[in-house]
This record gives C-alpha cells, sequence and structure tokens, in this order.
C-alpha cells in the first residue's frame, strides 16, 4: 500500500501497541498448508474436546486424512463442493479439515434449516456429498430427490465418544430423547465406516492455490434467495492472520498459559465461529471446547467447569444468559482473556453486567460472511465497553459512503464500506447480485449505515438494507414475505424486525388477508414446515392495507419506524 494510502489510515495511531498494520495474507498457501503447520508443532495436544471426550491434533490428522481419501474415491471433479450439516461435534472438524485436504469445497449448512431451505442451498451449490448428523436426515429425506447429491455420509452423536460412551450416548439420544426421527434414506455411508474405509486408502496430498476456493458460505440477499459468499483459502487465512494479530495484546498475557482454551458455543457453521473458534484455535494450538447444545445454559456452564477458559467468542444473547444463570459463577472467569462480541450488537447493560461479574470486558467487532467475516474490532485490551464496533482489522479499509458513492466527512452517516484481502471473491454463480455489492475501486458496500469519528471508530447507526438481525443471523424480509404469500389465504405481506431484549430483533409481519377468516394460529402452523425458527414471525398484525409508494411499494421502513417508535 502506498504512503498516501497508508497515511489516510486515521485508525492507525489508535492501534493498541504491537499490532501491525498489515499482515502477510499470503504467508500460507492454504487452509490446509496452515492446518498442517499445527498439527506438526502441536501434534500431541488435545485438539477439540466435546461430551467430556478429546480429540488430539494427532487423531484430527489422522481422521481428516482419512476422511479426505474417502472423498478421493469418490472421483470428484476439482473443487466439488461438500456440505457439512452438523452441530458443534468432534466430527466437524474431521470432515472440515478432510474436505479442504480433497481439494474440495465446503458448503456449511445451517443443521435446522426447514427441507425447502436445504434444497435450495444444495441445489444452488451443487454440492455432490452431504455429510448429516441423523436428527437431521429426515429433513433431508424429503428433499434429497431434488438436489444434485448422489453421496450422503450419516454421522451420529456417539461416533467420535468411543465405544461405550458412544453407544450409551446414541441409545439415549435416539430412544430416550427421541431426537432421532424417523427417516429413508438410500445408500448411505456410516461416518466411523467411512474413516475406516478411509484409513486403509491411500491419501494424496492435492496441490491447492490461494485463488482456490475454500468454502461456500451462504447468506440472504436483496432478492430473497440465500447465496453462497465465495471465500478463497486467502481470504479465511487473511481473516485468522488479522484476528490473531488483533488479538495479541491479549494473548501476550497468556505467555505463561500452556495452551490456550477456546469455549466455542457458536455453531462451526456459522463463519464467525469457524474461523475465531476453530481456525484461529488451531493456529494457535488451543484446545477448543465444543459445546453442542449452548441453549442448555446449565449444560454448557457444567461442560466449562473443569477448565480455565481463556476466550468465549460470543452474540449479546448468549453474554446475557449466562450472566443471568444461577450457576454461572460455579466457573472460574478469572483466567478469561478476551471476550468477543459478535453477530449482532453488544449491549451495553449486558457488557456492564459482564464485565462486573468476570472483570473481562466484551470487545465488540463487525463483519458479515462476506468479509469472512471480520472488518473491525476493538482493543482486546480494553478496559471498557465502548459502544462502537471498533477500528479496522490490520490490512483493512473501511469509508463511508453517500449513494453516489462519494466518501462522507468524519462524523457524517453513509453506508460502511470495506476493502482487504478478507472480502469475498464474489456471490457464487451469482454475477449481477455481485455487481451490486462491489465498488469499481474494490470496496464491498456492507449495507449497514455507520458515522466515523476522529479517530477511526466506527458506530452503526442504521441498516440501509432491511435485514432483520435474530440473534447474529441474518433474515431476509423477500425471504419471509415470499413464504408467508405462498399461503391461500393472504393478499399481501410486509416484514420487518421489531426490537427485543433477548435476540435483538425479531420478525414481525402485517397482513393483509384474502381469506377474512384466516387466523394467526393457521398461519402460524402453515409456517413452522416453511421456515427456520429464528425467520418465524413472533408477532403477526392483520390490516386491511399497508402503506405504499405511488408506484405501489411496501414501505416497510414505515412499517418498521413505527415499531421502534412504540417499543421506545
Amino acid at each position: 500500500m502506498d504512503a498516501q494510502a497508508m497515511a489516510s489510515r486515521i485508525w492507525l495511531k489508535n492501534y493498541p501497541a504491537g499490532v501491525p498494520a498489515e499482515i502477510d495474507y499470503l504467508a500460507y498457501r492454504s487452509c490446509v498448508a496452515l492446518f498442517d503447520e499445527a498439527i506438526a508443532k502441536f501434534r500431541h495436544r488435545p485438539a477439540f474436546t466435546c461430551m467430556g471426550v478429546s480429540m488430539s491434533y494427532a487423531e484430527l490428522d489422522e481422521r481428516s486424512q482419512a476422511f479426505a481419501a474417502w472423498l478421493q474415491s469418490l472421483k470428484l471433479a476439482p473443487g466439488a463442493r461438500v456440505a457439512l450439516m452438523m452441530p458443534n461435534v468432534l466430527q466437524y472438524p474431521v470432515c472440515l479439515l478432510g474436505v479442504l485436504r480433497a481439494g474440495c469445497v465446503v458448503v456449511n449448512v445451517n443443521p435446522l434449516y426447514t427441507p425447502r431451505e436445504l434444497e435450495h442451498q444444495l441445489k444452488d451449490s451443487g454440492a455432490d456429498v452431504i455429510v448429516v448428523l441423523e436428527n437431521f436426515c429426515s429433513v433431508l429425506a424429503q428433499c434429497i430427490a431434488a438436489t444434485p447429491v448422489k453421496h450422503v455420509v450419516v454421522a451420529s452423536i456417539g461416533d467420535s465418544l468411543g465405544f461405550l460412551k458412544g453407544n450409551i450416548t446414541n441409545f439415549v439420544v435416539r430412544n430416550i430423547k427421541k431426537m432421532v426421527p424417523a427417516y429413508s434414506l438410500a445408500n448411505c455411508t456410516r461416518f466411523n465406516d467411512l474413516l475406516a474405509q478411509g484409513a486403509a486408502m491411500t491419501y494424496r496430498e492435492v496441490e491447492i492455490g490461494p485463488e482456490d476456493i475454500a468454502f461456500l458460505q451462504y447468506t440472504g440477499g436483496t432478492t430473497g434467495v440465500s447465496k453462497g459468499a465465495t471465500l478463497l483459502h486467502r481470504n479465511i487465512i487473511a481473516n485468522v492472520l488479522q484476528s490473531e494479530a488483533w488479538m495479541q495484546p491479549a494473548l501476550n498475557k497468556a505467555a505463561k498459559v500452556d495452551q490456550l482454551v477456546v469455549a466455542c458455543a457458536l455453531p462451526l457453521y456459522h463463519v464467525f465461529a469457524l474461523t475465531v473458534c476453530c481456525l484461529l484455535s488451531v493456529k494457535t494450538g488451543a484446545l477448543v471446547i465444543l459445546i453442542t447444545n449452548p441453549r442448555d445454559i446449565a449444560g454448557f456452564l457444567k461442560d466449562l467447569k473443569p477448565y480455565k477458559v481463556n476466550m468465549l467468542p460470543a452474540v449479546n444473547t448468549l453474554y446475557n444468559a449466562l450472566v443471568h444463570h444461577p450457576d454461572f459463577a460455579s466457573v472460574d472467569w478469572s483466567h478469561l482473556l478476551v471476550a468477543n462480541g459478535g453477530g449482532m450488537a453488544v449491549q451495553k447493560a449486558v457488557a456492564d453486567r459482564w464485565f462486573a461479574a468476570t472483570g473481562c470486558p466484551i470487545v465488540e467487532g463487525y463483519g458479515l460472511s462476506e468479509t469472512s467475516p471480520s472488518a473491525t474490532c476493538n482493543p482486546t485490551d480494553a478496559s471498557e465497553y465502548s459502544g462502537s464496533i471498533g477500528l479496522p482489522l490490520p490490512s483493512t479499509e473501511i469509508t463511508i459512503r453517500n449513494d453516489d458513492g462519494d466518501d462522507v466527512a468524519l462524523g457524517e452517516p453513509g453506508e460502511i464500506c470495506i476493502r482487504g484481502p478478507q472480502v469475498m471473491a464474489g456471490y457464487w454463480s451469482r454475477p449481477d447480485e455481485t455487481a451490486k455489492v462491489m465498488c469499481a475501486d474494490g470496496f464491498f458496500k456492507s449495507g449497514d449505515i455507520g458515522i466515523m469519528d476522529e479517530r477511526g471508530y466506527t458506530r452503526i447507526v442504521d441498516r440501509k438494507k432491511d435485514m432483520i438481525l435474530v440473534s447474529g443471523f441474518n433474515v431476509y424480509p423477500n425471504e419471509i414475505e415470499g413464504v408467508v404469500a405462498l399461503h391461500p389465504g393472504v393478499l399481501e405481506v410486509a416484514a420487518v424486525g421489531v426490537p427485543d431484549e433477548h435476540s435483538g430483533e425479531v420478525v414481525k409481519i402485517f397482513v393483509v388477508r384474502k381469506d377474512p377468516t384466516l387466523t394467526e394460529r393457521q398461519l402460524t402452523d402453515f409456517l413452522k414446515d416453511q421456515l427456520t425458527g429464528y425467520k418465524r414471525p413472533r408477532f403477526i398484525e392483520f390490516r386491511d392495507d399497508l402503506p405504499k409508494t405511488n408506484v405501489g411499494k411496501i414501505l416497510r421502513r414505515e412499517l418498521r419506524d413505527r415499531e421502534i417508535r412504540k417499543a421506545a
């Protein structure tokens, strides 16, 4: 970067001591090279632990090579897409590294998807293979015939927990808790059988470069259709190295810690957890505690109790639930070095409560699937909540622009635009959608309205898009409206986000009835089979008409602003 461009980055003078302005995002040719270095260095350390069972870096190496060898035996085309539909279990990092080692592309799938949502993602990505936890096989069975998937790998919760504990766990999950609905899928391969077969095969190293695709990370869009953010190996590596550099002030305090311990309650299929909890943790040789069901706060805290946790990336709702739980004090929080807040806005009340209870401030950051995800963050050596999303990470530029694409003055609101090596290559097979968000000079238009101050700190003040943010997950009104409109009793519908103290926002829909007898219960029952839980409307309001422009476009913002005023 030239001297003039460096000089314009006013935030650099406020960087914490020891954090570089730039990172070398080509230090590794691929994510596999990063993994290989970590495995060689930390081979005998435990890498991941889940439900009381640990997997070492050496075991991760062996199992992922077996998985890669099995994939290679399928004779897939280079860059073939492999979907992973699992919560946080030990099988996930094995599959993740195995897919990348085989020269394939990881397609992360939310396990809570409905058949409609899953079908779209599998078709759009062109996935050849899917690895799915058996708890969700019934959903896959309902849509697989309409997808290009040729190979199905079925995993069970107990697969990686050893013979005795695994069998007991699977029995309880299947027969007592009834968590595995009946399903019928032809020609499935069981996960443990796959590993046994792969171990007997020869794994062939694949030449992977920085411009090869590593992940398709699906997100919503203005069309209401979920799109795959194409993340290259260099995008992901850049964000891992940026995050590592940014956390250095806090990590320096861990000089006497034998091994960092990271609590991973965020789902690894979400890009924030993927980069910060999984890949960064591997890079630093950390032990990752995988929390399979973070909604079970008592169980979550019980899992943390034996450890001295150093890092906890989480969203506002999780911090709030933890600090209010009666078992919170049973965990020793005195070793906590970094509490990253991302995915949704951190509320001051929650941040204050957390700091009072732990002595470790929540450092809020900001990013999107399209930026791998982190773009900004508050300093990790901060001592208080700032209310901002922080400073741009190393090798990252932030500019605030008006609707004409011109930079606005400091202190003036405009769209947050991001440029850096972590910015995606584009949307998978959607050049038209890519063109809508990429500027000619390489800046990505976030859709969020922010203000940058004279120190380089940015504060989000609004969203340009109509996107709704529910507990860190993007919900797009067009998708909700499109599904609601499928009900024969609906004439018109508008979806907006309304404030919620637990989730940040929840979905509310305004409906004009075609059938005057349509009830809220009927509509709610219809949507249960169409939308994942966090996308389902929490509130339904029937109206005689909806506000529109003079050309007939529904004014969502008018509806949303009214709800915000009501909540104030």
